[in-house]
């Protein structure tokens, strides 16, 4: 059986952040993502049984106190080359 990559329209690679890079195609009841630019590969069961039981943790999700930089002002002073 010949097996059909076809490219994702607009779809974005999550490594190389290229767009109009990944193809996708489908065998042994996985769907499979590849980007034709660097290395990245992924696969998921069709069926989504494989699925994430708990959610990624990431610094919105993150419990606790998130320590953030004091604010700073910025200053912008025109060119001096400019006609403005």
């Amino acid at each position: 059986m010949t097996i059909v990559k076809r490219f994702i329209a607009g779809a974005v690679c999550p490594r190389c952040a290229e767009m109009d890079t990944l193809k996708m195609y489908r065998a042994d009841g996985r769907e499979y993502r590849e980007c034709v630019r660097c290395d990245f590969e992924d696969s998921m069961a069709m069926d989504g049984s494989d699925q994430p039981t708990e959610e990624m943790q990431t610094r919105v999700n993150r419990g606790g106190k998130v320590e953030l930089e004091p604010a700073q002002p910025l200053m912008f002073h025109p060119n001096p080359g400019s006609k403005h």
